[in-house]
Protein backbone atom coordinates (compact mmCIF):
# COMPACT_ATOMS: atom_id res chain seq x y z
CA UNK A 1 0.00 0.00 0.00
CA UNK A 2 2.57 2.46 1.30
CA UNK A 3 5.23 1.15 -2.10
CA UNK A 4 1.69 1.94 -4.45
CA UNK A 5 1.65 5.53 -2.59
CA UNK A 6 4.98 6.42 -3.58
CA UNK A 7 5.06 5.32 -7.26
CA UNK A 8 1.93 7.41 -7.93
CA UNK A 9 3.31 10.32 -5.99
CA UNK A 10 6.67 9.77 -8.22
CA UNK A 11 4.65 9.65 -11.28
CA UNK A 12 2.32 12.63 -10.34
CA UNK A 13 5.72 14.62 -9.85
CA UNK A 14 7.73 13.21 -12.62
CA UNK A 15 4.49 14.32 -15.19
CA UNK A 16 3.79 17.58 -13.75
CA UNK A 17 6.85 19.26 -15.86
CA UNK A 18 5.75 17.76 -19.22
CA UNK A 19 2.08 18.86 -19.03
CA UNK A 20 3.35 22.40 -17.55
CA UNK A 21 5.68 22.58 -20.55
CA UNK A 22 2.87 21.29 -23.10
CA UNK A 23 0.36 23.81 -21.52
CA UNK A 24 2.84 26.84 -22.26
CA UNK A 25 3.25 26.07 -25.46
CA UNK A 26 -1.09 26.11 -26.09
CA UNK A 27 -1.55 29.53 -24.31
CA UNK A 28 0.93 31.31 -27.09
CA UNK A 29 -0.61 33.81 -29.08
CA UNK A 30 1.50 34.07 -32.09
CA UNK A 31 1.35 30.95 -33.77
CA UNK A 32 5.62 31.53 -35.09
CA UNK A 33 6.01 31.45 -31.36
CA UNK A 34 3.65 28.40 -30.62
CA UNK A 35 5.18 26.24 -33.35
CA UNK A 36 8.52 26.81 -32.30
CA UNK A 37 7.91 25.91 -28.76
CA UNK A 38 5.91 22.69 -30.16
CA UNK A 39 9.10 21.78 -32.01
CA UNK A 40 11.80 22.50 -29.16
CA UNK A 41 9.28 20.09 -27.54
CA UNK A 42 9.43 17.39 -30.17
CA UNK A 43 12.91 17.60 -30.15
CA UNK A 44 13.46 17.23 -26.33
CA UNK A 45 11.44 14.11 -26.22
CA UNK A 46 13.11 12.83 -29.49
CA UNK A 47 16.06 13.55 -27.43
CA UNK A 48 14.91 11.67 -24.21
CA UNK A 49 13.59 8.70 -26.84
CA UNK A 50 16.47 7.80 -28.54
CA UNK A 51 18.63 5.00 -27.96
CA UNK A 52 22.07 5.14 -26.49
CA UNK A 53 24.34 3.66 -29.26
CA UNK A 54 25.13 0.37 -29.17
CA UNK A 55 29.20 -0.08 -27.62
CA UNK A 56 31.20 -1.60 -30.46
CA UNK A 57 34.43 -1.88 -28.87
CA UNK A 58 32.40 -4.43 -26.06
CA UNK A 59 31.01 -5.98 -28.64
CA UNK A 60 34.22 -6.31 -30.89
CA UNK A 61 35.98 -7.13 -27.53
CA UNK A 62 33.43 -10.23 -26.50
CA UNK A 63 34.21 -11.57 -30.09
CA UNK A 64 37.58 -11.83 -30.07
CA UNK A 65 37.51 -13.62 -26.66
CA UNK A 66 35.41 -15.95 -27.77
CA UNK A 67 38.02 -16.69 -30.51
CA UNK A 68 40.65 -17.31 -28.53
CA UNK A 69 38.03 -19.42 -26.33
CA UNK A 70 37.13 -21.41 -29.22
CA UNK A 71 40.81 -21.60 -30.19
CA UNK A 72 41.47 -22.85 -27.12
CA UNK A 73 39.08 -25.87 -27.11
CA UNK A 74 40.45 -26.68 -30.34
CA UNK A 75 43.77 -26.95 -29.56
CA UNK A 76 42.71 -29.13 -27.07
CA UNK A 77 40.45 -31.41 -29.12
CA UNK A 78 43.06 -32.04 -32.04
CA UNK A 79 45.10 -34.09 -29.03
CA UNK A 80 42.37 -36.20 -28.46
CA UNK A 81 43.04 -39.86 -29.94
CA UNK A 82 40.00 -40.52 -31.87
CA UNK A 83 39.22 -44.48 -32.42
CA UNK A 84 42.60 -46.11 -30.50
Amino acid sequence: MKRTLISLICLAISAAPASAVEQNCRFIQAKADREACYKRQEEELAAKRKPEPPRQSTALESLKQMRQDDDAVYRSMSGICRGC
